[in-house]
């Protein structure tokens, strides 16, 4: 898996594009925090929920379906507010910022896979190119020698390039203001 961080990074650029003024932090933080989300699958391991199995780490919670369903449930939490983004729109930003994370963990180098299609289809996937070096489940074992191996990993395939779509994005909405806000 990439680490929480490198989530939170990449849901982050994800947020950029889809930001408006005046849209409560609330919902921004609830597409970042969705992002984190799918790895509290790993507390199965302590009930004796094998890796591989349907709830295992990487299975149902790092799918499609997964992903949707939280959207739709956070979507629908947000009916009664007034704000300046459409439903389809946070319906949109939600998903993408929670299937982020299964997308991040198809290209790290270690682990089963990812149970994209569950719960139709429960076989584990990965993408042919995998840059990203797996970080070990467990706090501990991240901070190490192999931590910063990984570290160096996820800042080149994760937090640049969403840097850049941040930076990017950003020019791109301020020049479109200054397009609005000139005469003529």
């Amino acid at each position: 898996m990439a680490s929480a961080f490198s989530h939170a990074i990449a849901a982050a650029a994800i947020t950029a594009a889809f930001y408006r003024p005046g849209v409560p932090k609330r919902l921004w933080i609830a597409g970042i925090a969705g992002s984190v989300l799918p790895d509290l699958d790993v507390i199965g391991f302590r009930f004796g929920i094998h890796y591989g199995d349907f709830w295992g780490h990487r299975g149902f919670t790092h799918s499609l379906t997964f992903a949707a369903l939280l959207a739709a449930v956070l979507a629908a939490g947000n009916l009664r507010t007034r704000h300046e983004i459409a439903r389809a729109s946070l319906f949109a930003y939600l998903f993408l910022s929670t299937a982020s994370h299964g997308l991040l963990d198809a290209m790290t180098s270690g682990g089963l896979g990812i149970a994209f299609f569950s719960p139709f289809d429960n076989q584990r996937y990965f993408f042919p190119w995998r840059p990203i070096r797996v970080s070990p489940i467990g706090v501990s074992r991240f901070f190490s020698a192999s931590g910063l191996a990984i570290l160096k990993s996820e800042l080149l395939w994760i937090w640049l390039p969403s840097t850049l779509v941040i930076v990017l994005v950003t020019i791109s909405r301020r020049s479109r203001i200054r397009e609005l806000e000139s005469p003529g």
